[in-house]
């Protein structure tokens, strides 16, 4: 199974994400974490995802693709794929669509999590007082959300318009939308999955 969780931040994407790892066998690719990565282990790189990720920008799309396209080969190699936070952009997009088929890793359905920005907020001012990550400001959050609907925001009608696009309320108990994401996965008829389960 091959999917992309595509959510504004707060939605719930690292959640899911490890939810439908667990239930389907797929590996979950968080792009953010990636890129965090690559950002403490310094460098050229490192220090250009760094400085993107203070400001609350987006990482430009060729760094991003050198980042994730070996991790998300290999996991397509070994029972598939569940990538959150990526792509964020159209052009990521259509790049990612075109590597996809390139290297037979094309994506199977892309699930959409939902919120009003609200909920969001609460939510990432709630895992600031936890986690301490310094992204997690209301200045920046409000920046992170203005950039997500101003440039990931149109890939819901991309993926839509190509019958792959599972729309659920992220704003619902973890659980429940686990449970509508299993259910919308169902009706597209993917490889490898049965009511009863993934495999």
């Amino acid at each position: 199974m091959r999917l992309l969780l595509l959510a504004p931040p707060g939605a719930g994407k690292g959640t899911q994400g490890e939810r439908l790892a667990a239930w389907s066998g797929a590996r979950h690719i968080a792009a953010g974490d990636l890129l965090r990565a690559e950002a403490r282990a310094g460098g050229r790189l490192g220090r250009e995802i760094a400085a993107c990720q203070a400001r609350g920008d987006l990482v430009p799309d060729q760094v991003v693709l050198d980042v994730l396209t070996p991790a998300v080969v290999e996991a397509a190699a070994l029972g598939g794929y569940i990538l959150d936070g990526f792509p964020r952009t159209l052009p990521q997009a259509a790049a990612a669509a075109e590597l996809g088929a390139r290297l037979g890793v094309t994506l199977h359905a892309a699930v959409y999590l939902h919120a009003p920005d609200a909920v969001l907020t609460r939510r990432l001012l709630d895992r600031a007082s936890q986690s301490g990550r310094d992204d997690d400001r209301p200045d920046v959050i409000r920046h992170r959300l203005t950039v997500y609907a101003e440039t990931t925001g149109p890939l819901v009608p991309y993926y839509e318009k190509r019958g792959i696009l599972v729309a659920v309320d992220a704003s619902q108990a973890p659980e429940s939308v686990t449970a509508d994401i299993q259910a919308g996965l169902s009706g597209l008829s993917l490889p490898g999955l049965s009511p009863g389960g993934p495999y």
